[in-house]
């Protein structure tokens, strides 16, 4: 199979790639050669900008499409209108942050999606990133009528992870000491592993499949309490693990899902319970949470050690919070 890949040097889209040339497709990037352009020299490489440089697409054909950049929908309608006569499969890769109410548990495909009252705004930030992505599915759509295959995808995690958030809890029970854990050690988790979601993604576009799937894992409910004890585990570091109520947290003004990583307040919790039954049927399946570790604490090491990180709490703000919750229960 000929497939064109929009991006394809960057977390997913590199594990695309390689689950991709793994069943023996032919595979040509399309990106502006600006992250990691030496990753794969085997592969065809075609440069241009989705903002009015779509040029280097015009005359040739592919099988099938997959878009794992597109967040704003006048770029994405570019590129599925420029491929709708020389592809005849598009897999956008969208969000399970397209969904407008993460107060609701056990959201399917059909929920209703967020919307904007400008959908001329461009600006992404927490509050439009998922109605912008629920509009470039929409573009998909339109463009593909009998050829969209949507995958909202819930947290990625693994290797070459840049949000740091599984990342983040490895390398902070690598480092030992006293650990801050976030509100109830019961909340759910769910993520999902990109390598796992790109040989998914591969096998769906070789099936030609097409639909709208929610696309994050495992199988059986995860808790935040057994992914610090699987962290722990792999690190096999001597940590000891402080609870600290979401309410302290909230008052602390602790900002949820980035300065703690995978917490969200109990009230969202929604967005932690999507119904993957769906993918499930489709046959999305999930290696063990302890290699999914494991591999990313191996990942982890390889990255210099005075890196800046994205997201998670600062050791400092960790040592005043802990502190702060100590005075608080005296």
């Amino acid at each position: 199979m000929k497939l064109l890949i929009l991006g394809g040097t960057r977390f997913l889209g590199r594990h695309l790639v390689e689950a991709a040339l793994a069943r023996g497709h032919e595979i040509t990037l399309f990106n502006r050669g600006q992250s990691n352009p030496d990753l794969f020299p085997e592969v065809e490489t075609l440069l241009g900008d989705r903002d009015g440089g779509l040029d280097a697409l015009a005359g040739r054909r592919w099988d099938a499409v997959i878009d794992t950049c597109g967040y704003l929908p006048r770029l994405v309608r570019a590129s599925a209108r420029a491929l709708a006569e020389t592809a005849a499969h598009y897999t956008f890769i969208s969000s399970i942050s397209v969904y407008a109410d993460a107060t609701l548990l056990g959201m399917d495909e059909n929920a209703a999606v967020g919307v904007l009252a400008d959908e001329s705004v461009e600006e992404i930030t927490h509050e439009t990133y998922g109605p912008l992505k629920a509009l470039c599915e929409r573009e998909v759509q339109a463009a593909f009528p009998q050829g969209a295959l949507i995958i909202r995808p819930g947290l990625i995690v693994g290797p070459h992870d840049p949000t740091d958030r599984l990342t983040y809890w490895v390398a902070r029970l690598a480092r030992g000491g006293q650990v801050l854990a976030p509100g109830d050690p019961d909340m759910p988790v769910q993520i999902i592993d990109a390598r796992d979601l790109a040989e998914w993604n591969i096998r769906l576009v070789d099936g030609q499949v097409t639909g709208v799937f929610n696309a994050t894992g495992p199988e059986q409910p995860l808790t935040m309490q057994a992914v610090i004890t699987a962290c722990r585990q792999a690190v096999g570091a001597p940590a000891e693990i402080t609870w600290v109520s979401e309410e302290f947290l909230l008052e602390q003004q602790v900002t949820p899902f980035t300065e703690i990583p995978l917490w969200l307040p109990r009230e969202v919790w929604g967005m932690l319970q999507v119904d993957i039954s769906r993918a499930l049927d489709a046959g999305l399946t999930f290696r063990p949470l302890s290699e999914i570790v494991a591999d990313t604490l191996a990942w982890d090491r390889t990255l210099p050690t005075d890196r800046t990180w994205v997201n998670g709490l600062k050791p400092e703000r960790e040592t005043e919070l802990l502190a702060a919750w100590r005075e608080q229960q005296k």
